[in-house]
């Protein structure tokens, strides 16, 4: 079941019900194009039609951050819980040990993307790549990709090349499931901390990634955050 909040459909699967669908898929061998949506997207969305186009496209459509769960319960559209990007890469990377199952990582620096390979092991690990390249590159990269014949491909770059390139390329790419991590090399290889379980839950993540890093997210938060709660209550009231 999907719900509408900001013009962007929403899927209303809690963390093990999209597990389960997942891992359902790639026994199946059925493609599932993943994505999540925060505040900051579901604004740039508006008035970016490849990257709405992109969004709209996937398969499954989770809320990643806390913001959208609060305002779809104001809007009167209940999500179940907040699906953030990487705690399910955390938890399908574990599946994927449980399943004998091979991904793929692209995306970050080279050295933090090997990092990432070299702590989840060559068990599961089918290859990886930096996430910066050329449009001339792009097709090599699909072509590495597609040889490595993982069953999932996490993607770590920021929005919106990761959704274009997945919209554009994911019948090219051949592996069951695809999805964009943004951020979570980084955190993972342990170059960027996360912030604290209780600013997580109480919807304050924001915050803290701004305390990491004020130039490049400050803008990013406050403003995209300021126009989405006018957005939300535009579209509450509107329907009054």
């Amino acid at each position: 079941m999907r719900v509408e909040i900001l013009n962007c459909p929403i899927d209303t699967m809690d963390m093990n019900a999209t597990i389960a669908l997942i891992d359902a898929s790639i026994q199946k061998n059925n493609r599932i194009h993943h994505v999540v949506v925060n505040a900051a997207k579901l604004v740039n969305m508006r008035r970016d039609e490849r990257l709405r186009d992109s969004v709209i496209n996937c398969d499954i459509i989770n809320p990643d951050g806390q913001s959208v769960v609060w305002a779809a319960k104001f809007l009167g559209k209940p999500l179940k819980e907040r699906v953030a990007g990487i705690d399910l890469m955390t938890a399908l990377v574990e599946l994927a040990r449980e399943r004998k199952y091979k991904i793929f990582l692209l995306g970050a620096a080279e050295e933090t993307a090997r990092a990432v390979a070299e702590k989840y092991g060559a068990e599961i690990v089918a290859g990886y790549r930096s996430g910066y390249w050329s449009k001339t590159e792009a097709a090599a990269v699909v072509a590495q990709i597609a040889a490595s014949r993982a069953q999932m491909l996490f993607v770590a770059v920021s929005s919106p090349k990761k959704e274009i390139f997945l919209n554009r390329y994911k019948d090219t790419i051949d592996v069951p499931f695809i999805m964009g991590v943004g951020g979570a090399f980084d955190v993972i290889a342990g170059k960027v901390k996360r912030a604290p379980r209780w600013m997580q839950k109480s919807g304050f993540e924001w915050l803290y990634r701004i305390i990491q890093e004020p130039r490049r997210m400050w803008k990013r938060y406050l403003v995209t955050n300021s126009v989405f709660i006018y957005l939300v209550l535009k579209e509450k009231f509107a329907r009054k």
